[in-house]
C-alpha cells in the first residue's frame, strides 16, 4: 500500500516525522473534501448526502462534475472499510438510470452550457478512505466502472493529504494508463499511439502530427502513472486531476498543449506560451505551450516537469 510520509524540521534543524491519524467523525472528511472539492480533486460540487429514491435507497455523500464535463459519485468512509466500494458501485446504478435527473441537478447548480456538455460515456465514482485492502485493489481492476481509490490522512496544523493509491480506467479504450498502454502493446502489435486507435480515440490524432504527438505522449507519460483519457475534444493526463490537456491543430501543424501551471511563474514567449486565464478555451490549464516541432517540446520539458511536479 502507497504511504505518504511527512516531515518538519525542528528547531535543530531535524527532520521530524509527523504522525498521521484519521477524522473522529466522517463527516469531518466530507464537509472538508466538499469545501475544497474542485481544487483537490478538479471536481465541481453539486450535492451532498443526495437522495436515489424508494429503488436504490441510498443516500450518496456527494455528487459532482468533474473537470471533463464526466458524472462523478464520492463515498468516504473514515476508515478502512471494504463496503465504500460496493456501495459506490451501487450509486452508479442509480446514476445510470438517472440521466434527466442528474441533467436537471446540473443545470440548476452549474447551468445550461455544463448540463449540455456532460460526457455520459465514464461516469466515475471516487472512494477516499483510510486505507483499503488486497481484496479493494483487486475489486477495482476487475469492475468495468471507472473508479479512483484515494487514501486519507490528517496531520497536526490542520494539514490533509490526500493519496491516489488505484485507479481503474473503466470501459476498455475508454482511457489507459502507462503502465495498462504498455501491458497491451506487448501482447498486441497495433501502432504505438493506443489513443489514436482506440474506438473513443480513433480519428482524435491528425496523421501529420502522429509523429510529434508520439513523442509528446512519451513525455508526458514518463512520470509513473499517468491516466491518458481521450475526450471528445481533447486528450487529458491526469491522475487526481487533469495535468495536461492536449488539442490538434491540424491546419497550423501545431500541437496545443494546456499545462495545469500558473502563468504568472512563467517567463511567456510570443508563438510559444501563452496566459490563457480569462479566455476561453477547449480542455483545462492556465498556460498554452504550442509546439510545431521536436525542438518546442524540447523547450516545453522543464514546464511539463514542474506542472508534474506540482501535483
Amino acid at each position: 500500500m502507497a504511504e505518504l510520509m511527512l516531515f518538519r524540521q525542528d528547531a535543530d534543524g531535524r527532520d521530524v516525522e509527523l504522525s498521521g491519524s484519521t477524522v473522529a467523525l466522517e463527516v469531518e472528511l466530507q464537509r472538508r473534501v466538499e469545501a475544497g472539492l474542485e481544487r483537490m480533486l478538479g471536481i465541481r460540487f453539486l450535492a451532498s448526502e443526495y437522495v436515489t429514491g424508494p429503488w436504490h435507497r441510498g443516500r450518496i455523500d456527494t455528487l459532482g462534475l468533474d473537470e471533463n464535463g464526466i458524472p462523478v459519485v464520492i463515498e468516504y468512509k473514515k476508515g478502512s472499510d471494504s463496503g465504500v466500494l460496493s456501495q459506490a458501485v451501487s450509486y452508479l446504478s442509480w446514476l445510470e438510470s438517472a440521466h434527466h435527473e442528474f441533467e436537471a441537478l446540473v443545470r440548476n447548480v452549474l447551468g445550461a452550457e455544463a448540463a449540455e456538455t456532460i460526457d455520459w460515456r465514464r461516469p466515475r465514482m471516487v472512494c477516499i478512505a483510510a486505507g483499503f485492502s488486497h481484496h479493494d485493489l483487486v475489486a477495482a481492476q476487475r469492475l468495468p466502472e471507472r473508479i479512483d481509490l484515494v487514501r486519507y490522512r490528517v496531520f497536526e496544523g490542520g494539514l490533509l493529504s490526500l493519496l491516489l493509491v488505484d485507479s481503474s480506467p473503466g470501459p476498455p479504450g475508454a482511457a489507459s494508463s502507462r503502465r495498462t498502454r504498455e501491458r497491451e502493446t506487448a501482447v498486441d502489435s497495433a501502432p504505438a499511439i493506443s489513443v489514436a486507435t482506440s474506438p473513443s480515440g480513433a480519428g482524435l490524432v491528425p496523421e501529420c502530427l502522429r509523429d510529434l504527438y508520439a513523442e509528446l505522449d512519451d513525455a508526458l507519460t514518463a512520470w509513473g502513472e499517468v491516466e491518458v483519457a481521450p475526450l471528445r475534444h481533447y486528450i487529458a493526463y491526469r491522475r487526481l486531476v487533469n495535468i495536461v490537456s492536449v488539442i490538434f491543430r491540424p491546419k497550423h501543424q501545431a500541437i496545443l498543449v494546456y499545462l495545469r501551471l500558473d502563468p504568472d511563474s512563467v517567463v511567456l514567449k510570443e508563438g510559444f506560451t501563452r496566459d490563457m486565464r480569462g479566455i476561453g478555451h477547449l480542455g483545462t490549464g492556465d498556460l498554452e505551450v504550442r509546439l510545431a516541432s521536436a525542438a518546442d517540446l524540447e523547450k516545453a520539458a522543464p514546464l511539463i516537469r514542474r506542472a508534474f511536479e506540482a501535483v
